[in-house]
């Protein structure tokens, strides 16, 4: 029955493997719209080259092999028409490279599996024998947690970061919201809202404002952009709201504070939740310490009440 149960998860790897290896031999053929992505993307970063004469400073950060492992696996997502939307929204709010971060993810396993023959050595050093199946194991184990690992890291970043931002966006509709209280228009008192607040948050409120400017676009068209590149729902339900009222000034004023203000609710609600998690776990760890002192005060008793 063992060799039975062997045989069959042996053929199951082996046949996962010959489908990965005709898979990567003959890829799907990606669609229209994956090479168009594709064909813009390249065209993009062409015009940028060349118009900067060099690469961006992220990938001038990461530099070398790590930089062209990156760019390849980044053409290869975009031939096979991955989008990683919610891969790109991390990296967007945490302003780091789709390049940079898919060369890690594919270092650190590779890494991890080139210790296979030093793992072997040692396990043959220290007499346990010369099987490589679980040296292997090991390294493969290492390998899959070391390829969820920046995904962990970057996701743990990105919550982060948006929740100061979501801060930031209650302070900026208060802002708002008094601009508009002294008699600005909505385009005005959004840009002057903007300038008044400081940090990484309010430059990129601030950038895609100008940038509104420069290419035509309304205001709140550009704010509901930058909620969805870096996938911020406040920001897109303000530019829905300034969108839907942006003629009546009166009404979204109102709009706007009563936003802020649930903002506000929302946030304090979420602190004090945390806090009770904090207490919570502070009370768990002094019944340890409690019953580990209990334990600590009855052990000599209870070993002469053995002993006799």
């Amino acid at each position: 029955m063992n060799g039975l149960n062997a045989a069959m998860i042996a053929g199951a790897v082996i046949g996962l493997g010959l489908y990965v290896l005709v898979r990567a031999l003959f890829p799907q053929r990606p669609g229209l719209a994956a090479r168009m992505a594709a064909l813009d993307a390249t065209r993009r970063r062409d015009l940028e080259e060349q118009q900067a004469g060099r690469l961006s400073p992220t990938l001038d950060k990461v530099g070398g092999v790590r930089a062209r492992i990156g760019r390849e696996l980044a053409r290869v997502c975009e031939a096979r028409g991955w989008r990683l939307r919610g891969v790109r929204a991390d990296l967007a709010i945490t302003e780091r490279s789709l390049e940079g971060f898919l060369a890690t993810k594919f270092l650190l396993p590779a890494g991890a599996l080139l210790f296979i023959p030093l793992i072997v050595a040692y396990f043959t050093l220290l007499g346990l024998g010369s099987s490589v199946a679980v040296p292997v194991w090991i390294c493969v184990l290492f390998a899959a947690i070391f390829f969820f690992f920046p995904d962990l890291q970057l996701r743990q970043e990105a919550q982060a970061r948006r929740q100061d931002f979501r801060h930031v966006v209650g302070a900026f509709l208060d802002l708002v919201s008094m601009n508009l209280a002294g008699g600005r228009g909505v385009p005005e008192a959004l840009m002057t809202a903007s300038n008044i607040g400081e940090g990484w948050a309010m430059h990129r409120i601030r950038d895609a404002l100008s940038n509104a400017r420069i290419t035509g676009q309304t205001p709140w068209q550009s704010l509901g952009r930058l909620g969805e590149e870096l996938d911020i729902t406040e920001l897109r339900d303000l530019a829905g709201a300034l969108a839907l009222v942006a003629d009546d000034g009166a009404q979204i004023r109102k709009s706007l504070a009563a936003r802020a203000a649930s903002m506000r609710s929302r946030e304090l609600s979420e602190l004090e939740g945390k806090a009770g998690e904090r207490s919570q776990s502070m009370l768990v760890a002094q019944l340890f310490l409690c019953a580990g002192f209990l334990i600590f005060l009855a052990y000599p008793a209870l070993i002469r009440v053995l002993a006799s």
